[in-house]
């Protein structure tokens, strides 16, 4: 069965929307994201998050992740048309929690859900999430959307941790099923 990974970068205070205006990069980031997304052959993306990586990555050099999301199959939870075209995209047919859980079940690799707060969100509430991947930065945002308001509790068991050499914690956690003991 292939694994659901949610991948997020927040600030210390939650936040994860608009990373880019407050989050930073270092070597330790570059290969925790490089060594997620070796294991990923599909990512599903909502709405906004499709609309500005379709308009900044395809032009972009920004490795490892810019040829992985050009290339990887991205499968997009909106109930209107795409606005842009962009390789390897598909609509989600139907409700995302039952796509998501449709998908899991066919071969390949993990499937990833990179950005997407909504997505993200989603998908942890209606516990289809295997694993919870977070780079969490050294500063607090103050503002934004935050990836784990409004969820219901979630027990996790987190499995690898680190800090990078510049400050920011990255830790990996497994979601534990009802019954799942950490």
């Amino acid at each position: 069965m292939r694994k659901i990974v949610v991948y997020e970068l927040l600030s210390l205070d939650g936040v994860a929307e608009a990373p880019d205006t407050f989050f930073g990069w270092d070597d330790a980031l570059d290969a925790e994201l490089a060594a997620g997304i070796a294991t990923q052959d599909a990512v599903v993306l909502g709405r906004r998050t499709y609309s500005e990586w379709a308009e900044f990555w395809p032009s972009s050099e920004i490795e490892p992740f810019a040829t992985f999301i050009n290339g990887v199959t991205k499968y997009v939870a909106t109930s209107t048309p795409l606005d842009r075209d962009w390789a390897n995209t598909t609509v989600i047919d139907g409700g995302l929690v039952e796509f998501v859980r449709d998908l899991k079940q066919q071969p390949g690799g993990d499937v990833g859900v990179h950005g997407s707060i909504s997505v993200a969100q989603a998908l942890l509430a209606a516990d289809v999430v295997d694993e919870l991947k977070l780079a969490i930065g050294p500063m607090i945002a103050g503002r934004g959307r935050r990836l784990l308001d409004s969820l219901p509790p979630i027990q996790l068991e987190s499995f690898r941790s680190e800090i990078s050499p510049t400050g920011y914690l990255l830790v990996n956690y497994r979601v534990l099923r009802q019954g799942e003991v950490a």
